[in-house]
This record gives structure tokens, C-alpha cells and sequence, in this order.
């Protein structure tokens, strides 16, 4: 079997843009993979086009291996979110392949299951004003459709401080969405990188209270000397991860100790089997691994051939049913949350194929998002009238 070209397909809404691509064989089989860049769409596409040229054509789909190699080393420049995002999406759709081929879903592929269940957290549930009430209100409905873990920031626009009336408020924030979900529910606590460790640990003992699950990204991720700061100061346990690309660059962090748990994005580091090779690692390490996952179903299928297969796998992040929710109908048999929980699915490859129909219905957009401007959590940038 050989491959004979690919295609790609983006899907866009106001604030992000996803891509997906095609891997088309001699054989008659087609595999998907997916991504989400932000504000690179066009030069991931450039890039692909390239690399089509240059490595995939011809290749063997099977020797998943060996394509990652070449497309990662061959070029000889130092692959960045780009071309690892690149990478991934052809890996995924080589991994759909040879399930497909077999006959047998990923997780088989990569070890077998060692679950028949992978919990879900909520993300994008947050979309409405930024008030006690509405965060209330919005928290008690992902719960009541079955969620038992969620995920918020609710620093505003905060940059490296946050002042004390801010601070108050977004205590208050956290303080009513506990009050709404009950104490049983994993409540996520998100930075996103956006604090000196100084104002991170002040915060982190301020919330302390209302029991967060985890403190993800608390200082910008290129200083582990800050990150090790934080984490020696409080007691919750650390998330970070989602913004390194390559699963060599998680060694110091591993040798840091300041993590406790590790968020690689399936879809930027470089696809399934480079995510599992990470899980392994992390797992001597005694570190868990929960993917950043802000991709839609198909990036959920891959990054949940992942979870049935790793025995340190946590929780996996999802916005469709809450953010853009109609995309789901780009992808048919895409993963569904019931009762909180991903099930397994036993079909071949992914379990999912892309309707390219129904993706032309969500053509791409100069997506924009924006962690600093006011009112990012509503994720309607301004000028998209929405």
C-alpha cells in the first residue's frame, strides 16, 4: 500500500479554524487526522504542500515510524509547531489507515486497552457574561448533562499580576461555580501561563479552598526555573504541557519535578504514537497525562486511542458539546460524553470519518483569539457580529 496524495479541509468559526487532512492510498483507503492552529492555518497548509512533495507521496502508510522520521529530520531545520502539527495530521490519518486495513481500532494497535472508559472534562462552557450568576448558571448545566469535571479561568485579562479587586472577583467566580457543581465535581483551575510565580502561588492559596483538581500553565512555559517555584510553594497538584512540541523538550520538565501532570496536544506534537511514546515516559516519572484538547471529534478519537491504551492517562478536555457545538456533524461517528465519560469504541482505525459536504458548510475564517483582550472567554472576536 502506498500513498497517492492527500487533501485538506478547514473548517472555520470566529475563533479558531480547524484542519483537517486526508491520506488517500492506492488501495482505496482514506484516513483522517485534525488539528487546531491558531493564527498559522494558512502556513500549516503551505507546509503540507511541501511536505506531500517532498515525503509523504509514495510512502508506505504502515511505516508510521519511518514517515515521522523523515518529515521531522529530513528538512534538517528544527521542527516547531508547524511542522509538528504537519506531522501530526498525516500520523493520525496513516494510524486510521491501518486500522481500517486491519480491521481493528488504534488502541489495539498500540498495546491494547487497559480501560473501557476515559473521563471527560468540560471546556468552552463559560461563554457568557462574566458574572457570579451566569458562571453559576452556565457550571450547573454542564453538570447537569451529566459532566463530573470541568475547567475555567477566570483571571480576565490578568498578566503577570493581578490586582487586589480583580483578585476578589475572580475568587467570586470560582466560589459560585463550586456552589453550582458540588463538591464531588474535579474543578480545573486554568492560568494560562499568564502570572509571575509570586502571583500565581497567592491566587493558588487563595482558591485553595474550593479544592481545584489542578493548577494548569500558572507561569509562562519557556522558565521552568518559575514553574519549580510555584509548584514548591503549593500543595495542588501542576498541569502543563500543552505548548511543547516536540516530546524530547518534556525531558527537563520531567527532570524538574515541578509537574504532576503532562497536557501534550495529539494534534501539535507530532500525532498518536509520539503522544503514547510521551505517556510511557511520564509514566516513570510517576506523572500523569491529560492532552490539551481544543481540536474537534476527529483530534478527540486520536487522542482517545491514546487514553484506552495508557495505564497513566487521566482525563481528556472537550469543548464540542459547548463551544461550536455544530461542528460535530463535520464527522460521522464522532465521540460522544455519557455520563461523563468517553466509551470505548471497538470500530476500525479512528472510528470516525470525516463528511467533507457538511465541512464546506464551515468555511475557514481569519479566526482570532485573544487571551488578553477583554471578553476572550466569549470566544466571539470583535467584528465577527456573533
Amino acid at each position: 500500500m502506498r500513498i497517492t496524495g492527500i487533501s485538506t479541509h478547514v473548517v472555520g468559526t470566529p475563533w479558531r479554524n480547524l484542519t483537517y487532512v486526508q491520506v488517500h492510498t492506492d488501495e482505496g483507503i482514506t484516513g483522517v487526522g485534525e488539528t487546531r492552529m491558531l493564527g498559522h492555518t494558512d502556513a500549516l497548509i503551505g507546509y503540507l504542500r511541501e511536505a506531500q512533495t517532498n515525503h509523504i507521496l509514495g510512502s508506505d502508510p504502515f511505516a508510521v515510524e519511518d514517515l515521522v522520521r523523515r518529515m521531522k529530520y529530513g528538512d534538517y531545520g528544527r521542527a516547531g509547531e508547524i511542522v509538528m502539527s504537519g506531522i501530526a495530521v498525516i500520523e493520525m490519518a496513516c494510524w486510521d489507515i491501518k486500522g481500517k486495513a486491519l480491521g481493528v481500532p488504534v488502541w489495539q494497535l498500540l498495546g491494547g486497552k487497559v480501560t473501557d472508559r476515559v473521563k471527560a472534562y468540560a471546556n468552552g462552557w463559560y461563554t457568557t457574561e462574566r458574572t457570579p450568576e451566569a458562571y453559576h448558571k452556565a457550571a450547573k448545566a454542564v453538570v447537569e448533562r451529566g459532566y463530573k469535571a470541568l475547567k475555567i479561568d477566570p483571571f480576565g485579562t490578568g498578566h503577570y499580576e493581578l490586582d487586589h479587586a480583580q483578585s476578589l472577583y475572580s475568587v467570586s467566580l470560582i466560589e459560585a461555580v463550586r456552589d453550582a457543581i458540588g463538591p464531588d465535581t474535579e474543578l480545573m483551575l486554568e492560568m494560562h501561563g499568564r502570572f509571575s510565580p509570586a502571583t500565581a502561588v497567592r491566587l493558588a492559596h487563595e482558591l485553595a479552598p474550593f479544592k481545584p483538581a489542578w493548577l494548569e500553565e500558572p507561569v509562562p512555559p519557556e522558565n521552568l526555573k518559575a514553574l519549580e517555584k510555584v509548584a514548591a510553594k503549593v500543595d495542588i497538584p501542576v498541569a502543563t504541557g500543552e505548548r511543547i512540541h516536540d516530546r524530547i523538550e518534556f525531558r527537563e520538565l520531567f527532570e524538574s519535578q515541578a509537574v504532576d501532570i503532562i497536557q501534550p496536544d495529539v494534534g501539535h506534537l507530532g500525532g498518536i504514537w509520539e503522544t503514547r511514546k510521551l505517556a510511557a515516559t511520564a509514566e516513570a516519572h510517576y506523572v500523569l497525562v491529560a492532552p490539551h484538547n481544543v481540536g474537534g471529534p476527529v483530534l478527540t478519537a486520536a487522542s482517545l486511542q491514546v487514553g484506552f491504551s495508557s495505564p497513566n492517562f487521566k482525563i481528556l478536555e472537550h469543548f464540542n458539546d459547548f463551544a461550536d457545538a455544530d461542528i460535530k456533524k463535520i464527522v460521522k461517528g464522532a465521540p460522544q460524553v455519557v455520563d461523563g465519560y468517553f466509551e470505548l469504541s471497538h470500530e476500525p482505525g479512528l472510528g470516525v470519518e470525516l463528511d467533507t459536504d457538511a465541512a464546506a458548510e464551515f468555511p475557514q475564517q481569519q479566526a482570532r483569539f485573544d487571551l488578553w483582550a477583554d471578553g476572550w472567554e466569549q470566544r466571539k472576536p470583535k467584528g465577527t457580529g456573533k
